[in-house]
């Protein structure tokens, strides 16, 4: 376990590194918090275009009889969103009792995401590198809430290559290639 929280530290703070690096202009410094609220700035933004796009009729889509349908893999964002950042801001969970996963329009999903996000959002604006460390009791554990935040940014990273492959399937394009492709055209961003 103690590997897989690194692991997340590091991939956490990889992409927003990475990204600096490649951006000309003035050096930056980036602290543990400031790395993170741009990794969960990014994850965001792909979750957030990704499942505005999706037409309705494909949120009941399932790439295989086993797996979600598009819309529960939202749904299944939202509520391990709000588990977590409860968890982060040391609060009660608001969604509790309420499976996001059961939603069954896109304005139902598309709008249980937001609303997470904007849970989530607070946890993150609270999180600095002085309590980053600070244990927060996660279920039956105390963990550190830069840990908790971590996981928040690898499962939402999971959950949107795992809706990739339906995106693809339907001939659309995901919203970070799509910035890439707009960002590699001449006159592009």
């Amino acid at each position: 376990m103690k590997y897989v929280f690194t692991g997340l530290f590091v991939a956490a703070l990889a992409v927003p590194s990475a990204y600096a690096q490649m951006g000309g202009g003035a050096p930056q410094t980036i602290t543990l918090a400031a790395g993170m609220q741009r990794s969960y700035d990014g994850v965001k933004r792909n979750l957030t275009e990704m499942a505005e796009k999706m037409p309705e009729a494909d949120y009941g889509f399932q790439i295989t009889k086993d797996v979600r349908t598009f819309g529960q893999l939202f749904g299944h964002v939202a509520n391990s969103q709000y588990n977590a950042c409860a968890a982060a801001r040391g609060v009660a969970n608001p969604n509790q009792g309420n499976d996001n996963e059961k939603k069954t329009t896109k304005a139902e999903f598309v709008k249980a995401l937001a609303d997470s996000f904007a849970f989530c959002d607070e946890a993150f604006k609270m999180l600095t590198d002085a309590n980053a460390t600070e244990m927060m009791k996660q279920g039956q554990n105390s963990v550190a809430r830069a840990a908790i935040l971590a996981n928040v940014i690898g499962h939402n990273n999971e959950m949107y290559g795992t809706a990739i492959p339906y995106y693809r399937s339907k001939g659309l394009i995901p919203p970070s290639t799509e910035r890439m492709q707009q960002m590699r055209r001449p006159g592009g961003n």
